[in-house]
């Protein structure tokens, strides 16, 4: 189906009365076209901001470590495993921004900035182990079948054995969704090497932030009955795209990890923008909105004002993300 019949069907589907809105939704789709050509190919690199400054660097050099793993893919498995917080520590003892355990540490971990020592709680250290540690998984399933990469993951969930005793990803649920996760919440971290595709659902939410036009900040607010229907801003966002089945995580630094990033150009009606004091962290996302066209968005801004327009174009811009249903799914649901 080609982009502006996927629209008209999405348009439809959603009714009349959008008014301003829609308008804006479809002459900035039909300018748009179709957004699936543009250039392909090339090596992977990190999306601006989504991993913190500190680390990106490493996430960077040590994503092409082997051919099984990726910048991307790696922020994005260290991302599921701690939310790049290098303090983490689970219930089963899993240590550090990489999640080892001590007994794979002790084996696996690796002195990354060769200051002598191997240490689990600094990232220097953390980050090159867990390449390492992938790509050494992935030469020992290399000749599985099936998808390199996703044996590697299917092995650092499951174990190398597994992997080879069932030749590829084995029938374990928990691993396959691991698999799944991992690779799917990858378009969130690297940066889009092709236009990306709109969103289906993002007319229906504009339509539904439209209709909160007018209504009362609330810090917290989820637009629940005892709240007398007000919302925050990533509140708005969260139910705007609930409306339409996609549900998104409550606070805004972690929607922005619910799809691949379009550029400041590319911004299309229905993706969220969002807003930070320190633009190379996406970990310190501060504010969302929807974006409607032409430079504005619907937004929940502060307290004591209420749902409205606001430009997009301020100096405290971090970026967009296009959800994608799939992207929303593979989000933890804490981190």
């Amino acid at each position: 189906m080609t982009v502006r019949k996927a629209w008209i069907v999405a348009i439809a589907a959603v009714g009349t009365g959008l008014g301003f809105v829609m308008v804006l939704v479809v002459g900035v789709y039909l300018v748009a076209g179709n957004l699936a050509g543009g250039a392909a190919g090339g090596a992977v690199t990190l999306a601006k901001g989504a991993v913190p400054a500190a680390y990106q660097a490493l996430v960077q050099k040590w994503g092409n470590k082997c051919s099984a793993i990726n910048p991307a893919l790696l922020a994005a498995q260290l991302y599921q495993e701690s939310g790049f917080n290098p303090s983490a520590q689970s219930p089963a003892a899993a240590q550090g921004i990489a999640q080892f355990i001590p007994g794979t540490w002790a084996t696996h971990g690796i002195d990354g900035d060769g200051d002598g020592d191997r240490d689990v709680w600094d990232p220097n250290d953390a980050i090159p182990s867990a390449a390492s540690y992938d790509c050494e998984l992935a030469s020992y399933v290399k000749d599985a079948p099936g998808d390199p990469t996703h044996n590697m993951l299917a092995a650092y969930n499951a174990g190398a054995y597994a992997v080879i005793k069932y030749g590829g990803v084995p029938p374990y649920k928990e691993t396959q969704n691991y698999v799944k996760t991992i690779t799917t919440l990858q378009a969130s971290f690297a940066a889009p090497v092709t236009r990306v595709d709109p969103s289906k659902q993002a007319a229906a939410a504009i339509s539904y932030a439209q209709e909160k036009l007018g209504t009362p900040y609330l810090w917290g607010g989820n637009g629940t009955a005892d709240q007398g229907g007000r919302f925050d801003c990533s509140g708005l966002t969260k139910a705007a795209y609930e409306s339409v089945g996609v549900t998104l995580p409550r606070v805004a630094n972690d929607q922005y990890n619910a799809g691949p990033h379009p550029a400041r150009e590319e911004l299309l009606p229905g993706d969220l923008v969002f807003f930070s004091d320190d633009l190379t962290d996406s970990r310190a996302i501060r504010h969302v909105g929807i974006y409607v066209g032409g430079g504005y968005m619907i937004d929940a801004p502060k307290p004591g004002a209420v749902i409205r327009f606001d430009p997009v174009d301020t100096p405290d811009y971090f970026g967009a993300t296009r959800v994608t249903e799939d992207g929303a799914k593979a989000l933890p649901t804490t981190v």
